[in-house]
C-alpha cells in the first residue's frame, strides 16, 4: 500500500496544488486558460512527438491493445449518445455528453501515472490511447457536434469546418509530424531533441496543476443534474475500465502488464477536454465541469485500489 501511495499521492498532490494556489488567490482566473493552453500548444505536442520520433513501427503496432482501448471507449461513447438521442432527441449536447463518460485523461494523468505504475515501456501504450482519445474520440465528436450545429449546411461546408478544426490541433499534428523519424530511420537532430526534452519534461507537472487551477474555479450545476452526473462518473470510472479487461481477456487477450495498462488508462478520470469543447459550443458545460471534479476526486480511490490489488 506504502508502494501503491507512493505512486498515486505525487500525482493528485501536483492537483491538490493547483487547486490550491487558485483558491487562496495566489493565481487568478486566466492563469487556468493560459497554462492549459502552454500544455496543449507546446508542451503536451513537444512531448508526444519526442515519444513517436524514437518510437518504431513495431512498438506503435500493437492491434490487440489498439482494438481493446478503441473499442471500449467508443462503444461507452457510442452508447451514452444514443442513451441521450432516445431521452432527448439528437442535439450537440449527445456527443458532449458521450465525451464525459468515454474521455479518459491519458494526456494529463496517463503519462506521469502509467511511469510510475508500470515503468517507462507503458509510454508508448499511453501515447497510443493518447492518440485514439486526440484523433477517433474528440473528432468524432467534433464531426457530430458539427453536423448536428449545421443540419440543412451543405456538407461540404461542414466537411470543411471539420477538417480545419483537426488540422489545427497540435495534439494531432505533433505526432503525426513525428512520423517522419521511424518511417525514414533518421535521428532527431541533438539540439532538437534537447528541446523537446526540455519542453516535454514540462508537460505532465504542468498540466496537473493546470487541472488543479481547473477543478477550483466556482461553477454552479444545473437543476437536476446530479442524477446525470453521478450516472456519467460511474460509467466512466467502471463500466469503461470493466468493458476493457472484458475485452483484454476473452476477445483480444493481452498479457498482463499490457492488460493492466488498457485497464488503467480507460479508469482514467474525465479529461478537461469534454468541457473545452462544451465551453466553446456552449453546451453542457456545468455537467461535463462536475464529471471531471467528481471523477478526478473518485479516481485516487479506484485507481489505489487497482493498483494494489495487481500489485
Amino acid at each position: 500500500m506504502t508502494a501503491i501511495l507512493g505512486i498515486v499521492l505525487p500525482v493528485f498532490s501536483l492537483i491538490f496544488a493547483g487547486w490550491l494556489v487558485r483558491r487562496i488567490g495566489v493565481m487568478g482566473a486566466q492563469a487556468t486558460s493560459e497554462l492549459n493552453r502552454f500544455v496543449v500548444y507546446l508542451a503536451l505536442p513537444a512531448l508526444l512527438f519526442d515519444i513517436v520520433a524514437k518510437s518504431n513501427w513495431h512498438e506503435l503496432w500493437q492491434p490487440h491493445f489498439v482494438a481493446v482501448f478503441t473499442l471500449s471507449t467508443m462503444a461507452i461513447f457510442a452508447l451514452t449518445v444514443l442513451l441521450h438521442i432516445r431521452r432527448s432527441g439528437f442535439s450537440a449536447d449527445g456527443p458532449v455528453l458521450g465525451l464525459a463518460a468515454a474521455y479518459p485523461n491519458t494526456g494529463f494523468l496517463g503519462f506521469p501515472l502509467l511511469l510510475g505504475a508500470l515503468g517507462s515501456w507503458s509510454n508508448t501504450l499511453t501515447l497510443i490511447s493518447t492518440i485514439i482519445v486526440a484523433c477517433v474520440l474528440f473528432a468524432g465528436a467534433i464531426v457530430l457536434i458539427e453536423i448536428r450545429l449545421h443540419a440543412g449546411s451543405h456538407p461540404l461546408k461542414v466537411a470543411a469546418k471539420v477538417s480545419k478544426s483537426l488540422a489545427t490541433n497540435p495534439l494531432i499534428v505533433a505526432p503525426v509530424l513525428a512520423t517522419f523519424f521511424p518511417t525514414t530511420g533518421l535521428a532527431v537532430p541533438q539540439p532538437v531533441e534537447v528541446f523537446l526534452k526540455l519542453l516535454g519534461g514540462a508537460a505532465s507537472p504542468a498540466a496537473l496543476v493546470g487541472l488543479g487551477l481547473f477543478l477550483a474555479e466556482p461553477r454552479k450545476a444545473a437543476p437536476g443534474a446530479g442524477l446525470l452526473t453521478t450516472a456519467l462518473v460511474a460509467v466512466k470510472l467502471m463500466v469503461h475500465p470493466a468493458m476493457a479487461w472484458l475485452l483484454a481477456m476473452w476477445v483480444f487477450p493481452l498479457e498482463a502488464p499490457v492488460r493492466h495498462a488498457a485497464v488503467i488508462l480507460a479508469m482514467l478520470p474525465t479529461g478537461t477536454g469534454p468541457f473545452m469543447l462544451a465551453e466553446f459550443y456552449g453546451r453542457e458545460a456545468g455537467v461535463t465541469a462536475r464529471v471531471i471534479l467528481i471523477s478526478t476526486v473518485m479516481s485516487i480511490v479506484t485507481v489505489s485500489t487497482y493498483l494494489m490489488l495487481i500489485s
